[in-house]
């Protein structure tokens, strides 16, 4: 598979590289298109090379444009081409630039091309979706809501040009109703929105072409994003010098474990431990304390039942997880006092979140050395937001939490992003395997131990996030999705950290 880029762009940002592409560099944007069509019919050969009969569904815009390309490549080549066009019988006319070009092109190679019509069946081997790209602003509606759901009731492959039809480019959200794509073969920049919210249901498999786009169009260009990936964080792991021991790797406090909540705590400790945190200690209930060391005797489990007893731990810690089965009783609350009065590098999670909120602690302060990893409803709690709402744009959603917060954010979900209010990254790993109880925890664990070996809590954020959901992806690979333990994770990321992300 090919390497995809490391950074991510809104639609806005996309259409001015092509722009800067044909207006400062002069090339020409119907090269521009041809180039895509090419990328993307190559695509389709190397993934289905039987087929020999295309379905080729157009809009009326350039997305549409890059369809009747493909079209007329598909018929030079032999192919049986059923093109079709979305419109009344003078589609052609409205078509204007690179748009009719391509119509031009399509009609001289002999592709015949007629209106669609929902009750035809599509005859192609694979069905080329070319109906809607990034400048979608609204729902979809009338003709294109029918060939739409045709698509998605289809049996053959389906490829989308650029972005599935139905999709935001820049939030991932359907609006109204979206094609659920087998590959989609983006261009020029990588959308942000293929890779959270809805659209990991839509895209399939992503494949890029940057179009042989001169390198100096990007630096003229703002990111919005970058896309989470072993090169970049590398640099944050450097190789152990041999005189080191554990007292150059950090002491990590763990506190949660209310009563009944114990396995929370602990599979954060026992990631912790896996991660490279120099030593570990869990502060939980009494109750706790004999089955923790017995789980896992590497971790110091101390029985904490008031903040008197919790603070000599805390002088100890270099940096401190909170929130695991912490609960919302007045004991959780006496340790977070604890620790907000502390001040360590921090990760709060779960229920120390909801205590926050509880009692008004949130955005009372600057946590500027603090990680916050809430789930989506979680979040909505912190900014008093429905989860819909929320989710509906999930880039601002975490600006809006970090500008509330004013340390590191993790907002978990499909496409977890990660932000200091001054970079954006966005998580492109991870899997359904992950929606079981604890994935959470791990995560808390696995952050909490890199802040300990002193990253800085962006740093641990990222490198932390990405090990994690990498290290879930291989699990399902070599055990399945369906079953998979937030425990199963912890050896994996373990190896990954060790043997891919450790620059030598």
């Amino acid at each position: 598979m090919k390497t995809l880029p490391g950074t991510l762009y809104t639609a806005e940002q996309t259409r001015l590289l092509d722009r800067t592409a044909i207006d400062a560099f002069g090339i020409p944007g119907f090269t521009l298109m041809k180039r895509a069509a090419k990328a993307c019919f190559r695509e389709i050969k190397q993934r289905w090379p039987q087929a020999k009969r295309i379905t080729v569904l157009c809009g009326g815009g350039n997305n549409g444009g890059d369809g009747l390309v493909i079209a007329a490549l598909a018929k030079a080549q032999g192919w049986q081409v059923q093109a079709r066009f979305l419109g009344d019988e003078h589609y052609a006319l409205k078509l204007q630039g690179e748009a009719l070009d391509a119509w031009q092109m399509a009609n001289a190679s002999g592709v015949e091309l007629r209106p669609f019509k929902r009750e035809e069946p599509f005859s192609g081997d694979i069905i080329v979706d070319a109906l809607l790209g990034t400048g979608l602003g609204g729902d979809v509606r009338g003709v294109f809501v029918e060939a739409i759901s045709k698509i998605n009731r289809a049996t053959q492959p389906v490829v989308a040009v650029d972005i599935p039809s139905g999709l935001c480019a820049d939030t991932g959200a359907i609006l109204g109703v979206a094609v659920r794509a087998d590959l989609t073969v983006t261009f020029i920049g990588l959308k942000q929105g293929l890779f959270m919210h809805q659209a990991v249901d839509c895209v399939g498999e992503v494949v890029f072409d940057g179009l042989l786009i001169p390198e100096a169009v990007f630096e003229s260009v703002d990111v919005s994003a970058f896309r989470l990936g072993p090169d970049d964080v590398k640099e944050c792991l450097p190789k152990r010098k041999r005189s080191g021991h554990k007292g150059d790797y950090g002491h990590l406090l763990i506190i949660g474990g209310d009563h009944g909540m114990g396995g929370a705590a602990l599979m954060a400790a026992e990631a912790a431990v896996m991660c490279g945190a120099g030593k570990v200690t869990l502060a939980t209930r009494e109750e706790h304390v004999s089955a923790c060391l017995t789980r896992c005797p590497e971790v110091m489990v101390k029985g904490v039942n008031s903040a008197q007893a919790l603070a000599p731990l805390l002088e100890q810690a270099t940096a401190v997880v909170i929130g695991p089965g912490l609960g919302q009783s007045g004991w959780g609350h006496q340790m977070l006092k604890s620790v907000m009065d502390a001040m360590r590098p921090t990760v709060v999670d779960a229920d120390a979140l909801n205590l926050m909120v509880l009692h008004g602690l949130w955005g009372a302060q600057s946590f500027d050395t603090w990680v916050a990893t809430p789930h989506p409803g979680e979040a909505a709690r912190l900014l008093n937001d429905h989860v819909a709402d929320l989710q509906s744009d999930r880039l601002d959603s975490a600006a809006r939490l970090q500008r509330a917060f004013g340390g590191t954010i993790v907002l978990k979900g499909a496409g977890s992003i990660v932000t200091d209010g001054d970079a954006v990254h966005l998580c492109s790993q991870g899997n359904p395997g992950m929606g079981s109880g604890g994935m959470g925890d791990v995560l808390s664990g696995v952050i909490g131990a890199l802040l300990a070996q002193k990253l800085s809590a962006i740093d641990a954020a990222r490198v932390g996030v990405y090990a994690h959901a990498a290290a879930a992806d291989q699990a399902a690979l070599d055990l399945g999705e369906r079953g998979l333990k937030a425990t199963d994770l912890i050896q994996y990321v373990r190896f990954l950290i060790n043997h891919r992300f450790t620059v030598d």
